[in-house]
């Protein structure tokens, strides 16, 4: 029987762990923003031009028209191409958190390997998906890298890690029947240790309203030191997301490291809700990520901006933190960290 990547001393790092690159797949699929797609162009390379200054971007394009496309659209933000590297690798959809490679790292051993878990698009909502199911194996392929596969659904959007071996996800997504039905919590707790080399698994209830990811994490609650959260809050008690945030602010305080330690909490804004064509949007800014250089923040033309930026530069003392607006992008129900994944150094 092969040994799990836990046994072999591999684990998950923390997103504030040095990368070697980003990466992403070229949006392309018209059906993920309706009548918009050709809006979200220029903050998306926005974002890439951002990344690009601290570490390499790997792009997954269909073909070569594609990455001609993509290459002309960042050109045009004044993103340094020598930056960015193409993969013609054809996806689905542009969701590269959720169907991307999980990159582990042996310290020790100056090893990395990918854990490609299975994918059915959020539940079998967004057929077909076939072509980003295997995004990790190709990449494993071209980056000559072994690639371990646990054989169960899991999003990269659903689990967030700090840098000792704890993992913070929601049983509305993990415990949803129409991820893993014959697996229990306890279960999906073994996967987690075993191929995501964590200790520790935490758990939260509630995801936000128009989440169509059915609560991923990474629009919730997130680790951004050893001991410490940021979570979302509704301020306005009528606010439908009021009481789900209240529940899980409640169900933090509770909880204890594997020191023993509390969790240090920072309450973060939600944004004034976002509506499109009559469907409210999970905007959130949780959904920021962590690159090398800049922590890059979704801001949606909101009061509230400024504070949800300050507060998260609160909690970065070695990278600048920057906003971009993402009330486009939000309409395809993700932002800056939904489409993106991290590949650490070794």
């Amino acid at each position: 029987m092969q040994e799990t990547p836990k046994q072999l001393g591999y684990f998950f790092p923390a997103e504030w762990y040095k990368h070697t690159a980003t990466w992403l797949s070229w949006p392309h699929k018209e059906a993920s923003w309706p009548g918009k797609i050709e809006t979200i162009y220029k903050p998306y390379c926005q974002f890439i031009k951002a990344v690009s200054e601290g570490e390499n971007v790997c792009i997954n394009v269909a073909n070569a028209a594609m990455e001609v496309f993509a290459k002309e659209h960042l050109s045009n933000e004044g993103v340094d191409l020598n930056k960015i590297k193409f993969f013609h690798h054809p996806t689905n959809d542009a969701w590269c958190r959720d169907h991307g490679p999980a990159f582990l790292i042996n310290p020790t051993e100056k090893k990395k390997i990918i854990v490609d878990w299975n994918y059915n698009a959020w539940g079998n909502k967004y057929p077909p998906y076939d072509l980003d199911d295997v995004i990790p194996t190709l990449i494993g392929e071209q980056l000559n890298l072994p690639v371990y596969y646990p054989n169960i659904i899991m999003e990269g959007g659903s689990v967030d890690f700090n840098d000792s071996k704890t993992l913070i996800t929601s049983t509305a997504c993990l415990l949803n029947p129409n991820r893993n039905p014959s697996l229990n919590q306890k279960k999906i707790e073994e996967y987690l240790f075993n191929y995501y080399g964590v200790e520790q698994v935490l758990w939260v209830d509630e995801g936000i309203i128009g989440d169509d990811t059915d609560g991923h994490i990474d629009d919730t609650v997130r680790f951004v030191n050893t001991d410490t959260v940021i979570t979302v809050i509704e301020e306005n008690k009528n606010d439908d997301n009021y009481s789900l945030l209240q529940h899980n602010l409640k169900q933090l305080h509770g909880m204890r490291l594997l020191n023993g330690k509390q969790l240090n909490i920072v309450e973060l804004p939600m944004p004034d809700e976002v509506i499109w064509e009559g469907q409210r949007l999970p905007a959130s800014y949780a959904n920021f990520y962590i690159a090398n250089n800049y922590v890059v923040v979704p801001t949606f033309r909101s009061k509230k901006d400024d504070v949800a930026l300050s507060t998260i530069q609160q909690c970065f003392t070695d990278r600048k933190v920057i906003g971009i607006d993402s009330t486009d992008i939000i309409w395809g129900l993700g932002s800056w960290h939904c489409l993106s994944q991290q590949e650490p150094a070794v």
